[in-house]
């Protein structure tokens, strides 16, 4: 286990752009199994097992450091400046006394709090432990905002100055360049991690929906289809495989979610659902034709149904026949794609709005419908780069983690 420590003027529940990405990182790092501390000037413990420790005079708002800044920012070196570096760093000393990394975010990027940056340069130099890493969101010396502010010497120069022995950690290729124009570093010694999204948080997903979305891999798909009805023969689920067979040719990681029961009044149904898992293994799509049927005997809330809206790219309605299809109604609601069969209840609802098929249409003519629809729409393209590139889990897993793995002990 790694202690972990996290750095900045100010953490959560405080709100901003900085706050929010270390909450992140901190929750991924305790689910991960390290021990994480955050060292703040303001805010406070949002989350039981992640402590946070306040040292004020980190906070950039803190009146002394205030005080500083007005003097640092005329290009006068205050007589209470060495004092305040040492105060700093005699406090943050004790807490970091058994850590084995602190990530500093911004505070070595900024002119917000010079005395913090002093105090960590005197803190990090000739000490091994804890290994240094510079999360930079911002750049000081970069911006044209901050120019009035810096000035040549020290402790300005520690901003755009390579610091020995620590890592330098950016949140873009464009911050990642301007680092290494800014401290003559090579860019491949600059790892960049991007900043992420929590995507179960911002769609609002149930407990029970997250779990599917876990265990099936969900987040991966693209495209991800969905067909919410009753396992019965009419509903035409055969088609939806094969046609999800042929879109794989095409689009490997593409998936298919069946939400629904079997049909509660007939038994052929049972027969019906063990022919559909056999034709599912036929065609090779085990991995990504799912059933919630073989996951759950419970039945599933509206609630979960409506996130499956908000998860899926298109909605995938291949019945032969149909009274009326509410599913058409609840994807115009959702803003997905919808792709039917054409058949008059469903045209009736969906009206120019879908794109539908006859249900014995060729496989690769309704294959090519759905791909080459979803392909032209620039929303589908951000969406699935965004959910399989920009989730939290996955920069974690991908990036922040094997960084941290090159540091613990």
């Amino acid at each position: 286990m790694t202690k972990i420590v996290l750095l900045h003027y100010s953490a959560p529940p405080i709100v901003g752009g900085v706050e929010s990405v270390l909450g992140h990182h901190a929750r991924l790092m305790a689910d991960a199994g390290h021990e994480v501390r955050i060292v703040a000037g303001r805010g406070g413990q949002v989350d039981a097992r992640i402590p946070f420790v306040p040292i004020p005079l980190l906070d950039s708002r803190n009146e002394q450091v205030l005080a500083l800044k007005s003097e640092l920012d005329a290009g006068r070196v205050p007589k209470e400046f060495d004092a305040a570096v040492g105060r700093i760093a005699a406090q943050l000393g004790e807490v970091l006394a058994d850590a084995d990394i602190l990530i500093a975010h911004n505070v070595c990027s900024l002119n917000k709090n010079a005395a913090l940056t002093a105090a960590l340069r005197r803190l990090s130099d000739g000490q091994r432990r804890p290994h240094l890493i510079l999360w930079h969101h911002d750049l000081a010396w970069t911006s044209p905002r901050y120019r009035t502010e810096l000035h040549d010497g020290h402790p300005w120069d520690l901003l755009r100055s390579a610091w020995p022995g620590v890592t330098q950690v950016t949140i873009s290729d464009m911050r990642r360049d301007e680092l290494a124009g800014l401290m003559g570093l090579a860019a491949e010694k600059i790892t960049v991690v991007p900043n992420g999204v929590d995507a179960p948080s911002f769609l609002k997903l149930e407990a029970e929906t997250l779990q599917f979305v876990k265990q099936l891999n969900l987040f991966e798909a693209a495209p991800l289809l969905l067909l919410p009805v009753r396992i019965t023969p009419r509903k035409n689920i055969e088609l939806a495989l094969r046609v999800l067979a042929v879109i794989r040719e095409q689009a490997p990681q593409a998936a298919l979610v069946v939400t629904g029961p079997l049909g509660p009044h007939d038994p052929a149904n049972v027969t019906y659902f063990k022919k559909l898992i056999a034709l599912r293994a036929g065609l090779g799509l085990a991995g990504s034709a799912h059933f919630l049927a073989e996951l759950s005997d419970e039945h599933l809330s509206d609630a979960v149904i409506a996130d499956f809206y908000r998860l899926a790219d298109a909605l995938f309605m291949p019945s032969r026949e149909e009274g009326f299809g509410i599913p058409i109604l609840e994807a115009g609601l959702a803003g997905i794609p919808v792709f039917c069969s054409d058949i008059e209840p469903l045209r009736k609802l969906g009206g120019e709005q879908a794109l539908y098929f006859t249900p014995d249409a060729g496989l690769e003519a309704t294959a090519a419908l759905v791909v080459g629809h979803l392909e032209s729409l620039l929303s589908y393209k951000l969406r699935v780069r965004v959910r399989t590139g920009y989730s939290w889990n996955g920069i974690y897993t991908n990036l922040i983690a094997p960084l941290l793995e090159m540091h613990t002990s």
